[in-house]
């Protein structure tokens, strides 16, 4: 059996000579923009290109993350990216935007690109898609099972990546809002606030709702290279140098030698959270965590002494070990390096804490051993790399994006997510009508029935964000069923969804394919979608620089904040207040955990300023809403007065998406 690659996080340069040294076959980082880890310290280009010319001496290959969503105007900086990408020795990038793989296959043909996991691909049409659109790769979505995962082997070719240790977010990548409703730190962009690490209550009980153990599926292994995974991945750069180190020997034990027990004694110390082997181990239920602390546990403050800090602790402590103090209130603090040490007696020390805040009875963890040094700069130079593209070049690609162009009429467009809203709403008072309704209901629904047929030219079916291997045969069935019907239009939520759609059928994409910039929108019409929404995070100015103006705006929607196949448990119905006095409610829709606010969000008040502008097309999203004729009534009263629907937020529209 062909060994899997054994890809590594890299954050500094002390982690990429703690990957070299631990047996790393690939790393991946990211430079000072477009990344999903803009947190972290990353690499300046002088920086990169010693880096670059380490790895070659080490045989190890070296991927780049753009896998953030681009704003219109970033495209001209994402060019000169590419072109130095272009002109290196990086193996591949990451990518999550279209539009970044619009202008690497027009413009960059020589750069291998590979499917970030924040593209949600998770079944086999994602996989069979990428192919087709010429990826190398697919970093397949967390929440698979280790049967859909053999399922999705089998039927693709494409090279898979499968996230095997490290932090998990609760909701799938690429489809969590709820940083970006929070402050408009968009995840997507590379900025996430952790929302998932927050207090939230639920009747009298708060508690940590969605805080997810860290992922080690070691066990699986074996199992995952018997079936042809090309690439095991570790999730971490933010972590510390010794993470890679540690964690890079243990998965090279199981690689090479089979030899899982040593591997797990090695990730004893890997200094994160709690351990789930997650959905490709099977042990889902007991997934959540009620302590975010990373670290071990080794004992507790005694009392501080000025700038000292004196520790009960049955663990060694030496120099060189970091710790952390967790205070009783909860709040997260900065690990501490031990500088300062002495032995009071036996389990009694006292250490230097200057900057921490640290009270008798505060827990200390053991968040590193620094047993290992590592380098923190590069010795060797490597060779320039040519940053900037030529202007005139650069200019005539960002000008060619788009045409400045509008729709000739006003449409409006309706979701709804229930069948009891049929009886709610009138069809003569919209102009296209989107069906985005549970698996149940669509097997209850007869697509023959004379009043739809008769409106089936202003229907849309829609596919859900979340289709499980088991289920495309249902979904096919329902597209081949309802064109034969008379049924010509659908609306996409992954762009590999086009593969179960009937040939000659209209197909518009939702918000959920992510279209930030012209150059995604320049994909999406060469794939031939025509119709597409403009995603539910976006802004003002970013909607205003782009030239295209037949996108819709949603202007009434309660945004999925998580969306998850994770389940949780609440004290109070499905009602939830963060720790910031947030409210925020929760459904379970086919599986899936739904958490969005309790509040809409509304951009009706802007509609005559986007009418000229040129935008014309608009959605009302009843989605969430309970079905209601005079909801219906007052929120098409409130449209076509622009008037701010009550009580509501307006999201990022007007404040930004950082």
């Amino acid at each position: 059996m062909k060994k899997p690659e054994l890809l590594l996080p890299v954050g500094n340069p002390e982690m990429f000579h703690a990957a070299i040294k631990g047996g790393a076959d690939a790393v991946y980082l990211g430079l000072r923009q477009f990344n999903a880890r803009g947190r972290a310290t990353n690499f300046s280009v002088s920086q990169l290109q010693s880096l670059l010319k380490l790895a070659y001496k080490n045989n190890i290959k070296v991927y780049l993350t753009l896998n953030t969503v681009i704003k219109n105007d970033e495209i001209a900086d994402l060019l000169d990216t590419l072109n130095l990408v272009k002109k290196s020795s990086i193996s591949a990038i990451i990518i999550q935007d279209w539009g970044v793989y619009h202008l690497v296959k027009k413009h960059f043909p020589e750069i291998t690109v590979h499917a970030s996991t924040q593209m949600a691909n998770h079944n086999s049409l994602g996989a069979i898609y990428s192919q087709q659109k010429d990826f190398e790769r697919v970093v397949m979505a967390r929440e698979l099972t280790l049967p859909e995962l053999k399922e999705i082997k089998k039927k693709s070719d494409i090279e898979l990546e499968i996230f095997m240790h490290g932090a998990l977010c609760y909701s799938f990548s690429g489809m969590c809002l709820f940083s970006s409703y929070l402050g408009g730190s968009g995840a997507n962009r590379g900025l996430c606030a952790q929302p998932c690490r927050r207090f939230y209550q639920s009747g009298k009980q708060k508690s940590y709702v969605f805080s997810l153990k860290d992922n080690q599926a070691v066990e699986v292994l074996p199992e995952l290279i018997k079936i042809g995974i090309e690439s095991i991945k570790v999730e971490g750069r933010m972590k510390p140098a010794e993470f890679v180190y540690n964690v890079s020997r243990a998965y090279r034990e199981v690689i090479d030698n089979n030899n899982i027990e040593t591997a797990k004694k090695l990730l004893n110390y890997d200094m994160g959270r709690e351990k789930t082997g997650y959905f490709l181990a099977g042990n889902v239920s007991s997934a959540i965590t009620q302590n975010t602390n990373t670290g071990i546990l080794i004992g507790e403050v005694l009392e501080r002494v000025n700038d000292r800090v004196i520790i009960s602790s049955d663990h060694e402590l030496k120099l060189g070990n970091r710790i952390r103090i967790k205070q009783r209130s909860g709040e997260p603090q900065k690990a501490i390096k031990i500088k300062e040490i002495d032995l009071l007696e036996e389990g009694v020390y006292k250490v230097n804490a200057k900057d921490a805040i640290a009270r008798s009875g505060d827990q200390v963890y053991l968040a590193g051993l620094q047993e290992e040094k590592f380098s923190s700069k590069f010795t060797e130079e490597g060779k320039p790399l040519p940053i900037n593209m030529h202007r005139g070049a650069r200019t005539k690609i960002v000008k060619s994006l788009g045409k400045k162009d509008s729709p000739k009429k006003e449409q409006i467009y309706v979701r709804i997510d229930s069948m009891a809203w049929l009886r709610k709403i009138h069809l003569n008072e919209m102009d296209y009508l989107i069906l985005n309704l549970k698996k149940s209901e669509w097997k209850e629904l007869r697509l023959n029935a004379p009043f739809l047929q008769k409106n089936a030219g202003k229907i849309f079916i829609e596919l859900p964000k979340f289709i499980p291997e088991n289920d495309i045969d249902f979904y096919k069935d329902i597209c081949d069923k309802a064109m034969k019907n008379g049924y010509q239009n659908f609306m996409i939520s992954h762009l590999s969804q086009k593969l179960i759609v009937p040939a000659k059928a209209r197909i518009a994409c939702n918000e959920n394919v992510y279209l930030f910039n012209e150059a995604a929108v320049a994909h999406v019409q060469e794939e031939g979608i025509n119709l597409y929404t403009h995603p539910q995070e976006n802004d003002l100015e970013n909607l205003l620089l782009g030239n295209d103006r037949f996108g819709i705006i949603p202007v009434y929607f309660y945004p999925q904040l998580f969306f998850s196949r994770m389940p949780v448990k609440l004290h109070k119905e499905d009602e939830l207040i963060d720790d910031m006095q947030g409210e925020f409610d929760k459904d379970l829709r086919d599986g899936i955990t739904i958490v969005y606010p309790k509040h809409p969000v509304t951009w009706m008040q802007q509609k005559n300023n986007l009418i000229k502008e040129g935008f014309k097309r608009f959605m009302i999203d009843l989605t969430h809403e309970k079905p209601s004729s005079n909801t219906f009534k007052r929120l098409i009263k409130n449209f076509q007065q622009a008037k701010q629907a009550q009580p509501s937020t307006s999201f990022n529209m007007k404040k930004g998406l950082k």
